[in-house]
C-alpha cells in the first residue's frame, strides 16, 4: 500500500481494501485524505476490534457521507471459518480458509486464570525442522496482516458466548501456529501491535510472544519496532544437532542466534527474559548429556526454558519421550539453576497440540510430494 492510502482505494469490488489490519496511524492518514478528522480512527477501531461490526452502516458516530464512501471503497474482512474442533480437555481449534484458498489453524487453550490464543503467520513454513508437521506440509503464502489480527478478532468474538463470565477469555497471544513469524515481518509486526493497541485488544506486552526457529535478521529488527515477549525454538544444545533438527541453524548458529537474543533482552527490560523453547524427542535430545550440555550452553543467558514432550505425528519418524526422562532433564536443568517449566500436552486428540498443526496447504514447495514418498518407502 502507497502512502496515499485514499489513492489506494477503489470503488471497484474486487479492490477494496480490508481496513482489519490497519493501525490508527494509517486509519488517521485515510480518514485525512478523505477530508475527516484524523480523531475518527480511533472511533472506527473501537467498532472495529471492540465491537467487532463489519457493517459500516451501523459505525453511527461516523457521519453517513464517510459511511457510505467506507462501502464503496473499503471492508472489514476475516479469514473464513471452515470448522470448529473442540478437544475433551476444553481446547479448540479452527480451520480458517485464507486468502490463498488454503486452511490455516489457531488453536485456543483454556487454563485458570488464563487463556492462549496459538496463530498462524504463515500458510505452511517455508522452513522444514523435521520433528514439526506444519514443516512437513510445505509453504503456500505469508498472511496479511487482516488475516493474523482476524484470528484474534473471531476467537475472542466466539469466546465472548462461551465465556460469558469473563471479561477476556484471550488473556495472552503466542504467534506459535503455522509458519515462521520472522519470514512475513511487515505483516506479522502490524498484527502484533494492534494486539497490544488500547484501540485494539489490549493485550500487554508481556503476553504478546512470538516464537522463531532463530531468524537473526528479523530478531535484529525486532529492537527498532516492537517489545512484544520472544521465545526461541532451540531443541538441541549444539549445533550439529541442531543442524539436523532445525536446518536454518546452518545459517544462524547457535551463538549467533543467542547474541541476537542478548541484544533483543535488553529492549525488555530487568525483569523480562527470553523463552527458550525445547521440545524433547526420546533419544535424540533427551539424555542427561543434553542436559548438561545444555546448562552450560545457557549459564550465561537469562532466560526461562519451557520443556515441551515431542507430540507425535504419523511419518515423522520420532517418539514421545518417557515421563521419567522429562522429569529427569527438567530437575537437572533446575539443580544448575534455570527457571524451567514442563508443557502440558494439550488437544492432542485433534491434533492441536505444540507441532501438529498442519492445516491444508496447497504447497508451492513439492515438500509433501517428497515427504509422501519417504513414507511410501519408494526411492
Amino acid at each position: 500500500m502507497s502512502d496515499n492510502l485514499a489513492k489506494d482505494l477503489s470503488v471497484k469490488e474486487s479492490t477494496k481494501v480490508n481496513l482489519l489490519g490497519l493501525s490508527q496511524q494509517q486509519l488517521g492518514t485515510l480518514l485525512e485524505e478523505l477530508g475527516e478528522k484524523p480523531y475518527r480512527a480511533q472511533q472506527v477501531m473501537k467498532w472495529i476490534h471492540h465491537r467487532y461490526l463489519d457493517n459500516f452502516q451501523e459505525m453511527t458516530d461516523i457521519s453517513k457521507k464517510l459511511r457510505d464512501k467506507f462501502d464503496e471503497m473499503a471492508e472489514i474482512r476475516e479469514p473464513e471459518v471452515v470448522k470448529e474442533l473442540i478437544s475433551k480437555d476444553g481446547t479448540r481449534k479452527w480451520l480458517m480458509r485464507s486468502e490463498s484458498g488454503s486452511l490455516i489453524e489457531t488453536v485456543f487453550i483454556p487454563e485458570d486464570g488464563r487463556g492462549t490464543l496459538c496463530v498462524s503467520s504463515q500458510v505452511g513454513c517455508v522452513l522444514d525442522c523435521s520433528f514439526c508437521s506444519t514443516g512437513k506440509q510445505g509453504f503456500n503464502s505469508n498472511l496479511t496482516a487482516s488475516e493474523i489480527i482476524g484470528q484474534v478478532r473471531i476467537v475472542r468474538r466466539i469466546l465472548a458466548d462461551v465465556y460469558p463470565d469473563r471479561k477476556r477469555a484471550v488473556t495472552n497471544v503466542v504467534l506459535m501456529g503455522m509458519g515462521e513469524p520472522m519470514l512475513n515481518f511487515d505483516n506479522m509486526i502490524a498484527a502484533v501491535s494492534l494486539m497490544m493497541d488500547d484501540l485494539g485488544y489490549g493485550i500487554s506486552k508481556r503476553k504478546v510472544t512470538i516464537s522463531t526457529a532463530g531468524v537473526v535478521p528479523g530478531i535484529n529488527k525486532l529492537i527498532e519496532t516492537t517489545d512484544a515477549s520472544l521465545a526461541i525454538s532451540l531443541h538441541a544444545p549444539n549445533d550439529e544437532l541442531r543442524n539436523t533438527l532445525v536446518p536454518i541453524n546452518k545459517k544462524y548458529p547457535i551463538a549467533v542466534l543467542l547474541e541476537a537474543c542478548t541484544r533483543y533482552a535488553v529492549n525488555l527490560g530487568d525483569k523480562r527474559t527470553i523463552t527458550v523453547e525445547y521440545t524433547l524427542m526420546h533419544k535424540i535430545n533427551d539424555q542427561p548429556e543434553h542436559a548438561a550440555e545444555l546448562s552450560t550452553l545457557l549459564k550465561n543467558f537469562p532466560c526461562k526454558i519451557n520443556l515441551i514432550p515431542f507430540n507425535p505425528f504419523e511419518g515423522s519418524g520420532y517418539k514421545r519421550p518417557s515421563s521419567v526422562a522429562v522429569t529427569a532433564f527438567r530437575d537437572r536443568l533446575h539443580r544448575a539453576g534455570f527457571n524451567v517449566t514442563v508443557r502440558t500436552t494439550r488437544g492432542e486428540d485433534i491434533n492441536a497440540a505444540c507441532g501438529q498443526l498442519v492445516g491444508k496447504v496447497e504447497d508451492k514447495t513439492r515438500r509433501q510430494e517428497k515427504y509422501r514418498l519417504i513414507a511410501s518407502g519408494a526411492n
